[in-house]
């Protein structure tokens, strides 16, 4: 696990991380699970087998690079994601989603402003409605 120079707010747990309020994270590794809270500015996760339970948290951007990720957010509003077979939710809606990868899915219990996917047989979908979109790739569902 990879911690920002920056934190807001030391962790009591080794495998947790604060934001604080308004701060950055890096998460990076792999087959890790790591609990995140706070509002992020940003948060940076990048690896393979990567969980992160952010489901306390809001995040600002989320930046996810690699495969098999598992992202639980109380909130993103920008979310941007290269790689494949990962899952992202939202307990909340998303302002932004820019997807490169195959088989990867997000979900939000919000609204999604807008929605970018390019590859192959990922899954996109938002309780309250997705905006404007632009999809590019076989089997993809977006809705």
């Amino acid at each position: 696990m990879t911690v920002d120079p920056n934190p807001s707010t030391p962790a009591a747990d080794p495998g947790s991380l604060s934001c604080g309020d308004g701060g950055s994270q890096s998460v990076s590794g792999s087959e890790q699970t790591v609990r995140v809270t706070g509002t992020c500015a940003e948060l940076t996760v990048s690896g393979s087998a990567l969980t992160v339970d952010a489901s306390t948290a809001t995040v600002g951007t989320l930046r996810i690079s690699g495969d098999r990720a598992r992202v639980v957010a109380g909130g993103i509003e920008v979310l941007v994601v290269q790689g494949n077979d990962g899952a992202v939710e939202s307990a909340a809606g998303i302002g932004s989603v820019d997807l490169s990868g195959d088989r990867t899915t997000v979900q939000a219990a919000g609204a999604i402003a807008a929605a970018t996917v390019r590859g192959q047989d990922n899954a996109v979908r938002a309780v309250g409605g997705i905006g404007s979109m632009t999809v590019e790739g076989r089997g993809n569902q977006v809705g």
